[in-house]
């Protein structure tokens, strides 16, 4: 029989394990809760990142003229190359077939706009009728440049939302004069940009217009072009690191510029820009995938640490186990139970809070590079395996100890 001294022993031993285990409960929660919460973050990172980049055509590779930097076939450096229609003829001729989208345009950074009493500088650019598909922008009134204003040089526009607004107020500009540098065209569209109100201050015309009324010849400023979409990001970046290089030399070729010369064409590749970000996208990810884990290896330490207190102080009772036949994977298993159980509850309770607060919170934080922070299936089981392993190693050294206690030593125990 025991004394009330030794039932007392016994409840306060009972509620000092209690205590520590929903200490170290807390601890696995509050890893399993950081490290959710981390990746939610990350997740909102990448998302951001992704609807940044469909502001521009998916894939868009551009390439704009510059100054030489190296003498080639007796041609000084610092010749200024100046792209031509003809640049633009012989990139279709050799991968027309490859392209969704090809454009060539002449941009004019300033002109002199005006519409009855309402004038205002813009920028206004010559385009082909894939360059809407360029932007990535959408018509709301009438139509965008087409073939037959291209092949007529039709005196025809397309104004952003802006020009509309500081022009017509809310008029409809459709089939009205605006007068550009002098010269009057006809609206025959309005666009909005995606990317905001600075995109939609600029002016569209037919680029063939552009050369003829402004006195500009054959000039082109850029060339535009998206390649077929590819079933893996290796593969696009891959076709358009060819892409790039192949036309590069065949421009460098045409204008009489050094092969190796990178400062006379410039290059720009959204698919090689956007690997920049996914990289450090990633590196933030693995970055939160650490700072994550060691958080729990803590609560991990704190339940061996319980679970090597609670295997001392049950020694007579595993002695007992022992000496009525209890295996050692049967005591091992008993112990493995108990570590699992608290690592799995704990982690299930940090797990829960944290999408709880990503549902809850993330949809409030407006951002331009974090979108709607989530976390997707194959990540919550990824945190489940590692709640069970985390409880399993956890147990491990202290259920390897409970195996190996001899029974007569464990009855001794006091």
């Amino acid at each position: 029989m025991f004394n009330t001294e030794r039932w007392q022993e016994i409840f306060e031993a009972i509620a000092k394990n209690k205590l520590r285990t929903f200490l170290t409960g807390i601890s696995v929660a509050s890893g399993i809760f950081i490290l959710v919460i981390l990746l939610g973050v990350g997740k909102g990172l990448q998302n951001g990142i992704e609807k940044k980049f469909e502001n521009d055509a998916s894939g868009l590779i551009s390439f704009w003229s510059g100054t030489t930097t190296k003498e080639y076939k007796g041609l000084n450096p610092g010749r200024q190359i100046q792209f031509r229609n003809s640049d633009y003829d012989v990139a279709l001729q050799k991968y027309g077939d490859q392209l969704v989208i090809k454009s060539a345009n002449y941009i004019f950074w300033s002109g002199i706009m005006s519409h009855g009493k309402e004038s205002g500088n813009y920028r206004f650019i010559g385009v082909n009728p894939d360059y809407l598909a360029v932007e990535n922008a959408s018509i709301v009134e009438g139509r965008f440049i087409n073939q037959n204003d291209l092949n007529n040089s039709e005196k025809v526009t397309v104004i952003g939302q802006k020009v509309k607004l500081d022009m017509f107020k809310d008029k409809s500009p459709i089939g009205e004069l605006l007068v550009i540098n002098g010269i009057n065209f006809k609206i025959v569209g309005v666009f909005t940009d995606p990317a905001g109100e600075r995109e939609e201050t600029r002016v569209y015309i037919p680029i063939t217009t552009t050369q003829q009324a402004y006195g500009v010849g054959d000039k082109i400023s850029n060339l535009d072009f998206t390649l077929p979409k590819k079933e893996t990001y290796e593969e696009a970046l891959a076709e358009s690191e060819k892409f790039t290089e192949g036309l590069g030399q065949l421009l460098r070729s045409k204008n009489s510029i050094a092969p190796d010369d990178e400062g006379a064409i410039g290059v720009g590749n959204t698919v090689e820009d956007a690997k920049q970000f996914y990289d450090l996208n990633l590196y933030i990810r693995l970055f939160f995938w650490w700072v994550g884990i060691c958080t729990i290896i803590a609560g991990v330490v704190g339940v061996s640490n319980i679970m090597l207190i609670i295997v001392k102080e049950r020694t007579k009772e595993i002695g007992i186990r022992k000496a009525l036949g209890a295996s050692p994977f049967s005591i091992v298993v008993m112990i493995l139970h108990e570590s699992i159980f608290i690592t799995t509850i704990s982690g299930f309770v940090g797990l829960l809070s944290s999408l709880l607060l990503l549902e809850i919170v993330g949809p409030m934080v407006k951002s331009d590079y974090f979108l709607n922070p989530e976390v997707d299936f194959s990540v919550a089981m990824s945190t489940l395996i590692l709640l069970v392993l985390a409880g399993a190693i956890a147990g491990f050294f202290p259920a390897y100890r409970a195996a190996s206690i001899k029974p007569i030593v464990a009855l001794r125990d006091e």
